[in-house]
């Protein structure tokens, strides 16, 4: 057998090292927390947090003849006047029987913590960025991770999203929310202003601790009224995906407050659900009334 030569060993060592230099860095590294799946949600409602101030709190009255309609509690400590007013003209049309006007049924982009009404979410898992997708309107959310805001950014529909990993959890801070026609940040019609101010956290949780959180809510908020294509997988029994999430805006809220969202593993195919812009109201079986001409105008 020949020897080797001195100067071929070395370099052979070399190698071997530089082989072996990934794994060993691998090792160092921290571990990479992976959130990524298809996940369902039960209710359209916001969960409340275990302590301190939370979302606006349904009423749940009934109207008359049994007819049910959700009612919130435009009292609450959390609302400032002109959110209270909000409220108050949201439920005053509900017990009226009108529909009130939301992002959702004007197919307009929804801002957090209201998008987690979508019922089944997609999250995708990036070397630098997160990206959430939902499963109405083709909504997507873009979230940079170890990033910082801009000085002076543009204000957007899902606002400017920056994330990081921290002590098992996926960190979002979003600001620089836009504000149209219908703002809110909860199915009641509490409002929102430019200053709304969002840190979401994202955590795997156990499989029966995910499904308490949703017979919970189903309990508090009600089931929903269609599933728009999203259900949960049955046979699933790992890890279910919790958002603890903290609103701030002071021209609207008197304080901080917290809330959560529970994700299962959905259990539906991945469908194009889209909230097409025509006159028709599905939910009331007419058409709205639009300006019509006996002729054309050109």
């Amino acid at each position: 057998m020949r020897s080797m030569s001195p100067a071929c060993l070395r370099g052979c060592l070399v190698a071997l090292a530089l082989l072996a230099w990934p794994v060993q860095a691998a090792d160092r590294a921290a571990p990479v927390l992976e959130f990524s799946g298809t996940w369902a949600r039960t209710t359209f409602g916001l969960e409340q947090p275990a302590s301190g101030p939370g979302p606006v709190r349904t009423l749940g009255l009934r109207g008359e003849g049994g007819g049910n309609f959700n009612v919130a509690d435009e009292n609450s400590p959390i609302l400032k006047p002109a959110a209270a007013a909000a409220v108050k003209m949201r439920n005053d049309m509900e017990r009226a029987g009108t529909d009130y006007p939301t992002a959702s049924n004007l197919c307009l982009p929804m801002a957090a913590p209201y998008i987690f009404r979508v019922q089944q979410m997609q999250l995708l898992q990036g070397k630098g960025e997160i990206l959430l997708l939902y499963m109405q309107d083709h909504q997507i959310r873009h979230v940079r991770l170890n990033s910082s805001h801009p000085a002076k950014g543009t204000p957007s529909w899902y606002g400017d999203s920056v994330g990081h990993f921290e002590a098992g959890a996926l960190v979002v801070d979003t600001i620089g929310f836009k504000v149209g026609r219908v703002a809110q940040v909860d199915v009641f019609g509490s409002p929102y202003s430019t200053a709304l101010h969002v840190v979401e956290r994202y955590r795997l949780i156990d499989y029966e601790a995910a499904r308490a959180a949703q017979e919970r809510n189903v309990r508090e908020n009600g089931p929903v009224a269609t599933e728009q294509a999203a259900a949960i997988d049955p046979s699933y029994r790992g890890k279910g995906l919790q958002v603890e999430f903290t609103v701030e805006d002071s021209n609207y809220f008197t304080m901080p407050w917290s809330g959560t969202a529970t994700y299962r593993r959905a259990g539906a195919e991945w469908v194009e659900n889209v909230c097409a812009e025509n006159i028709h109201e599905y939910y009331a079986g007419r058409d709205t009334a639009v300006p019509q001409a006996d002729r054309p105008d050109f």
